[in-house]
């Protein structure tokens, strides 16, 4: 398996190496890609060194898989041109997200929609992966009519320069700022660009990535993305109504057979998923499961996850199992 990491540098590139590291993938070839000012730097996974290389050198190069972290512009112009070439390219970017043939994909969701025609795949955003991945199969099971929904993301999820705004900030430094106010000790409810409808990007993200992925645009999504002084995950507080009557047990359980889903859910016991928690780890955790008070139909829930691993690497990873588990060894490709 030839496979190339385009962005390894970055925030997300490095936990895509991490968990490829750690899932054992039979990779014989890997290719760590860098902006030019990054080339040459050195890398080790398997305890072995990579020089990584230019996006120009790996075109080069005859690889399976690509999973691309380093932005939309890049992902814009190199996506296609590898995609031509036969290599599986999985985007992290907001590139081809909402593009009609390109399937947005968490893989234990709808997996079903990757083929070996579709060389090109989306990773969703961060929050929207932890959000349908919670609400899959209660979907399925009781059909969503409205989700409300308030994040709560982690500087992580602006990269490196959001992170060094926090650190900087709490040690009193001056450091350039990626936000419009300081973070630290404070809550912007800021996160993404503003738009004409005084929405951001991030929360309409939500509502068009979440209809894609459950290829139902008739649900009702309200969101409001809300950047938090903390580093490690994204959480989220949900509010779920179906179309039918909620049986509270039945939730949970489904929940509990969700793949990739781990339910913390002792308020007696002060026990429920926290970022400082879910750092590092590839699950998402929910917590906090009731029925609302005024609406039999109704749900409210708490979900929390590492938005560098589920949010992006771990998800991107899965793809790429799922491609060569699937599709390249099913078909001999």
């Amino acid at each position: 398996m030839k496979l190339a990491v385009i962005g390894a540098t970055g925030l997300v590139g490095n936990e895509i190496i991490k968990v490829l590291e750690e899932n054992k993938l039979n990779i014989s070839d890997l290719y760590l890609v860098a902006s030019k000012k990054s080339c040459g730097k050195i890398i080790t996974f398997n305890n072995k060194t990579y020089n990584c290389i230019t996006i120009e050198d790996l075109l080069n190069k005859d690889i399976d898989i690509a999973i691309l972290s380093a932005g939309s512009k890049i992902s814009e112009i190199y996506a296609p041109i590898l995609a031509k070439k036969g290599t599986f390219v999985i985007d992290n970017s907001s590139q081809w997200r909402m593009h009609e043939s390109v399937p947005l994909v968490v893989p234990e969701v709808n997996s079903n929609t990757i083929s070996e025609n579709t060389k090109i795949i989306a990773n969703p955003n961060c929050s929207t992966i932890q959000m349908v991945l919670a609400l899959s199969r209660l979907h399925w099971e009781y059909k969503l009519k409205q989700i409300v929904v308030a994040t709560y993301q982690s500087v992580t999820g602006s990269g490196m320069k959001g992170v060094l705004q926090l650190e900087s900030e709490r040690k009193g430094e001056i450091s350039e700022r990626i936000y419009p106010h300081q973070i630290d000790l404070n809550c912007l409810p800021h996160a993404g660009d503003f738009l004409d409808n005084n929405y951001t990007t991030e929360e309409i993200k939500l509502i068009n990535e979440t209809h894609k992925i459950f290829n139902d645009h008739n649900i009702k999504i309200s969101p409001t993305a809300v950047r938090v002084p903390v580093i490690g995950g994204h959480s989220e507080a949900i509010h779920a109504v179906f179309e039918k009557e909620i049986d509270i047990s039945k939730v949970i359980k489904l929940l509990n057979d969700t793949p990739g889903v781990t339910v913390i859910d002792n308020p007696n016991l002060c026990e429920y998923p926290m970022p400082i928690n879910v750092k590092g780890k590839n699950e998402v955790f929910i917590g906090r499961i009731r029925l609302d008070l005024f609406d039999k139909k109704a749900i409210n829930m708490w979900v929390v996850a590492d938005n560098l691993r589920k949010g992006a690497s771990t998800n991107a990873v899965q793809i790429a199992e799922y491609i060569i588990n699937n599709i390249i060894r099913k078909n001999n490709l």
